[in-house]
């Protein structure tokens, strides 16, 4: 009988390619064979991390048409028995166009009913819209079950060495977004830290997030600012090092999700960036105006901007935070 092989094309972003990394623990139990991932080369590091990827294909960017035709060419050899395109754009369509295996799925974009949400306040959606449900549903057309719920995976850690040390007992804060308008104001994260004088918090972000000292400033003995001193995958471990961890809509949030760490996701005008497990609370007011965007991209149409974040006040937060 001939071994399964398995591509998953999902080229980005990191919280997509987390979310659908969630697909993972399925194919492996009910498939079995060899899993092989093709992602955008900055984004491979973390598909390093799951014992269940047999083999990352990284495609540069800037190798363009050209490099992904040759990429193309040499995945036709791999022969694979199944394949996903998780990402359904124009670069995941052309390698489809030149792959044979004999199981094919993609997940749907949904175009439609984005048009009726955003466009005509109609929300098609099942609600709250998770995303690691949403990769798992279209492995029902290869006969996989157990698709309405996401296991907690184990990551492997072991080589990844954290060149800062990290206090296990302090609350992890994940302030920074791709966009401004899903992020919980910087007020609000300087207020929390204030009104919780005994706990300790630190502090994730990207080389970029210059503001995230503007936290530590506050009283840098309890505070530490890692922002922008940590790779992706550092920033991973440290989450799976947690006790607790407050995001807002960004990928560490589920990171922590798919790993089972607790916390608490700061949802504002986004669509689409629910947690799936019980252990993430989702923390949100209800506004008729919500949601309002994809991913935080647009404009805010409240006379008080991101009233939907705004409104999440940092003592609903503290209420949330377990002290011991």
């Amino acid at each position: 009988m001939k071994k399964n092989k398995v591509l998953i094309i999902r080229f980005s972003s990191f919280g997509d390619i987390v979310q659908c990394m969630s697909t993972l623990g399925v194919i492996k139990s009910q498939l079995g064979g060899d899993i092989h991932w093709v992602a955008r080369s900055d984004m491979s590091s973390i598909l390093s991390l799951s014992p269940n990827v047999d083999k990352i294909w990284s495609f540069e960017k800037k190798a363009g048409f050209s490099g992904l035709i040759r990429l193309a060419f040499t995945l036709r050899k791999e022969n694979f028995t199944h394949i996903y395109d998780a990402h359904s754009n124009l670069r995941s369509r052309i390698l489809c166009l030149f792959l044979n295996g004999q199981y094919f799925v993609r997940r749907g974009k949904d175009r439609l009913k984005r048009i009726m949400l955003f466009s005509f306040r109609k929300n098609l959606f099942d609600w709250p819209f998770k995303g690691m449900l949403s990769y798992l549903a279209p492995l029902k057309s290869w006969g996989l079950e157990k698709l309405g719920s996401v296991e907690i995976q184990k990551w492997n850690f072991e080589a990844v060495q954290l060149p800062i040390e990290f206090n296990k007992d302090s609350i992890v804060l994940v302030p920074a977004a791709a966009w401004d308008m899903k992020r919980w104001p910087l007020n609000h994260w300087k207020e929390l830290i204030r009104i919780n004088p005994s706990l300790n918090f630190s502090i994730l972000g990207g080389p970029s997030d210059t503001f995230c000292q503007e936290l530590e400033d506050i009283d840098p003995l309890r505070v530490k600012n890692l922002a922008g001193k940590l790779s992706l995958i550092e920033s991973c471990k440290i989450i799976s090092l947690s006790r607790f961890v407050i995001s807002a809509d960004t990928g560490l949030i589920h990171v922590a999700d798919i790993l089972g760490v607790k916390g608490l996701s700061i949802i504002g005008p986004t669509a689409f960036g629910f947690a799936t497990g019980k252990h993430i609370k989702t923390m949100e007011v209800d506004l008729p105006c919500r949601p309002c965007t994809k991913d935080g991209r647009g404009k805010c149409s409240q006379e008080v901007w991101q009233k939907c974040l705004v409104d999440i006040t940092p003592f609903m937060i503290s209420n949330q935070i377990p002290k011991n």
